[in-house]
């Protein structure tokens, strides 16, 4: 189904972060659909299949990498939309001091690296940049002890720099997915626990990278030009039953 016009992001350029898997990659394929020029930079990009009609400028890039972040910055005549999408968890080695510090290195500092970095293009001619959080940015997530702190850091980052930001013409928001088809979930090899969370998601299904990708693209486009600060949960009503 046709959500946007063809040419919604006409004479837009985007950055995605994580843009060679999961929600990055849906997201970086999305925007380009609707007409924005897109570089998707991320682990896997030489090996990451785009779908047929998507032109993406990959790039294979660690986001831990400092100075490859400055790269792609300066290799932008101008930015309009910014996602920020790289992430994943080491599931309970986040437990380990060593494993906890690289979660948070992904998640966290090169997330903020990067919209700091970018801040100077967005500002030109004013921008959007949505942040990826998601459901444990709003309860524990057991042993996934990193990857939870990140993500309730990313809210307080996000609503720090809606209003930071703000005079620059900057929007900040986040979106907020939960269960969603992507190959984090496809590693939980437990049915009941499955049948568990499908339960509790009063929708009884998970998402699709795709239906994030959406949210994201009206947080990016002017459908959302008053919507400033927000984090949207994109998850069938998964949070009304687990709070």
């Amino acid at each position: 189904m046709t959500v946007f016009s063809s040419t919604l992001f006409e004479g837009k350029v985007a950055l995605v972060s994580g843009g060679t898997s999961g929600i990055g990659q849906a997201t970086a394929e999305y925007l380009a659909r609707h007409g924005a020029k897109v570089v998707a930079i991320g682990l896997g990009a030489n090996a990451t299949i785009v779908a047929d009609g998507v032109e993406l400028d990959l790039r294979e890039v660690n986001v831990t990498d400092d100075d490859a972040l400055k790269a792609v910055i300066q290799s932008l005549d101008r930015l309009d939309i910014l996602v920020p999408a790289a992430g994943g968890t080491l599931g309970e080695k986040e437990m380990e001091w060593e494993a906890f510090n690289q979660v948070l290195s992904v998640q966290l500092n090169a997330v903020y690296r990067l919209i700091n970095l970018a801040h100077p293009l967005l500002a030109k001619q004013g921008g959007s940049v949505i942040n990826i959080a998601s459901m444990f940015s709003y309860f524990g997530g057991g042993k996934l002890v990193a990857y939870s702190a990140a993500k309730g850091a990313i809210v307080q980052i996000t609503k720090s720099l809606a209003e930071a930001y703000a005079p620059d013409k900057i929007r900040v928001n986040a979106v907020a997915p939960g269960w969603i088809t992507t190959p984090l979930l496809a590693k939980i090899d437990d049915q009941p626990r499955i049948d568990r969370l499908l339960s509790r998601t009063p929708m009884k299904r998970f998402g699709s990278a795709e239906e994030v990708a959406k949210v994201i693209a009206f947080l990016a486009s002017d459908a959302a030009s008053f919507v400033n600060g927000v984090i949207l949960p994109v998850d069938g009503g998964y949070l009304t039953t687990a709070i």
